[in-house]
């Protein structure tokens, strides 16, 4: 079972290589693995994608919470989540094509951001089931290249309104 763990650390060199020798050394595979700063640039945020059951999880919890550049841990199980990849693909795309691969990326409310010759360039974002949608709906057409990154993840805030001004 994927589980997806928030790991608030400062930001310092050495901080994700020490992160990620604690998985290595307790044979914890990671599944996709996200950085980046946060609104403090003394902070930054990683969101791991951790397979394992639940006795593993809390283990690399634990062993997180240990490591003292980590000012937080947090374990998405169970709790309300808004959780993306970014998906950066080219495919093949001649001329006579390209109308049905737009249309293929207006289905998935993906992006076209950059066109070649030979190619198309398209960026979707979502959750990790619609990209692996996505990549399966361009491989008829001849995928070229692939570049995504792990999946980032927040909380749901809950209870709280919104109301939106038209």
């Amino acid at each position: 079972m994927k589980h997806i763990i928030s790991a608030l650390v400062q930001n310092k060199p050495g901080v994700l290589a020490h992160v990620a020798g604690m998985f290595a050394a307790r044979a914890f595979n990671i599944d996709s693995l996200a950085v980046g700063r946060t609104e403090d640039p003394e902070l930054s945020r990683m969101t791991i994608v951790v397979i394992g059951d639940d006795r593993v999880v809390e283990q690399v919890r634990k062993q997180l919470a240990k490591i003292i550049p980590v000012v937080k841990v947090q374990d998405f199980a169970g709790k309300d989540v808004v959780a993306h990849d970014l998906l950066l693909l080219s495919v093949a795309a001649t001329p006579e094509k390209r109308p049905e691969i737009v249309a293929v990326v207006e289905m998935f409310g993906a992006k076209v951001v950059d066109i070649g010759p030979k190619s198309v360039m398209v960026e979707i974002c979502g959750p990790e089931t619609k990209i692996e949608a996505f990549i399966d709906a361009c491989r008829p057409y001849g995928i070229k290249d692939v570049v995504r990154t792990g999946t980032v993840a927040m909380g749901r805030q809950a209870n709280i309104k919104v109301k939106i001004e038209k």
